[in-house]
């Protein structure tokens, strides 16, 4: 039986450069209503776990949770997704950085400018932010990761940042990390303190 994981291998074999086929017969298959671009899976997985957090199933409601492998794709993927591809309403998160690739690419798709939600940073600092360092350090302990941690941060480069820029720096250090402590560090949120960009996210869906 078709399922949402099967329409987004569709749509990222479509971005690729495959046949959208495949794609919009299973769009229509499983309802799908709305697309959440993402860039990585980092990213996908504090999505997924403020949704399950808040005991909603996304895929069931016709949501698409979609990384793309970085914001620089979002245009493709927006073009394909949106009012101008299959008509999904779109929305997304990304960092400051990333703002200007997210605007061209709702431009160009047709979609409404105020569509997509912006972190400061990036996701992680958010959490880091809305927990505070010391909560970060014991979810770090509890995980298992405290050696690692302290070897990274006796690392002259760690010399000169804060807190703060140390855990953000020390959970992009290490493949799956940041996946990792995107579903660990939201579970841990007081639901008071979603970050703004993730809470609005969640919100509009």
């Amino acid at each position: 039986m078709a399922d949402m994981g099967a329409f987004r291998e569709a749509v990222t074999a479509w971005a690729a450069g495959g046949p959208g086929g495949p794609a919009r017969e299973l769009a229509a298959r499983l309802s799908v209503r709305a697309a959440v671009l993402l860039e990585g899976p980092s990213d996908e997985a504090a999505v997924g776990a403020l949704a399950a957090g808040r005991g909603r199933d996304l895929a069931a409601e016709g949501v698409c949770v979609l990384p793309m492998g970085g914001a620089m794709n979002v245009g493709r993927f927006a073009g394909l997704l949106g009012p101008a591809g299959l008509g999904l309403r779109l929305t997304g998160l990304c960092d400051e950085r990333e703002r200007p690739y997210y605007a061209r690419g709702w431009e160009r798709a047709g979609a409404a400018q105020h569509g997509f939600f912006v972190c400061a940073a990036d996701l992680e600092d958010e959490l880091i932010r809305a927990l505070g360092v010391t909560r970060v350090a014991e979810l770090v302990r509890a995980e298992g990761d405290l050696r690692a941690l302290k070897t990274f941060l006796s690392q002259p480069a760690q010399r000169g940042r804060t807190a703060q820029q140390q855990l953000r720096r020390f959970l992009g250090t290490k493949k799956g990390r940041k996946i990792h402590y995107g579903r660990v560090l939201v579970e841990a949120l007081d639901p008071a303190r979603t970050p703004a960009p993730l809470d609005g996210l969640l919100t509009s869906l």
